[in-house]
């Protein structure tokens, strides 16, 4: 149908972008956490206690699961148009 013409391409494009997040997932983590210290550091001198930023795995872990949980529910969608 029309509809599974024009929802395919941005079906596999959400596919491509989730799996580079997953492939990319340690330098993606890093850039956020690098900013999150900034933005801390920031508050913090301005008298605003925040609490410490999570930690480099587990921020790794995260993103790398964000990923592959992106990429499977765009896998079912795929399924989904194609059957």
């Amino acid at each position: 149908s029309v509809y599974d013409v024009v929802v395919m391409p941005l079906v596999i494009a959400r596919l491509s972008l989730s799996l580079l997040i997953a492939a990319f997932h340690a330098r993606i983590a890093d850039f956020i956490l690098t900013r999150e210290d900034s933005l801390i550091l920031a508050f913090r001198d301005r008298g605003v206690e925040l609490p410490a930023a999570i930690s480099r795995k587990t921020a790794h872990n995260l993103s790398f699961s964000l990923g592959i949980s992106i990429a499977l529910i765009e896998l079912l969608r795929l399924h989904q148009l194609a059957g």
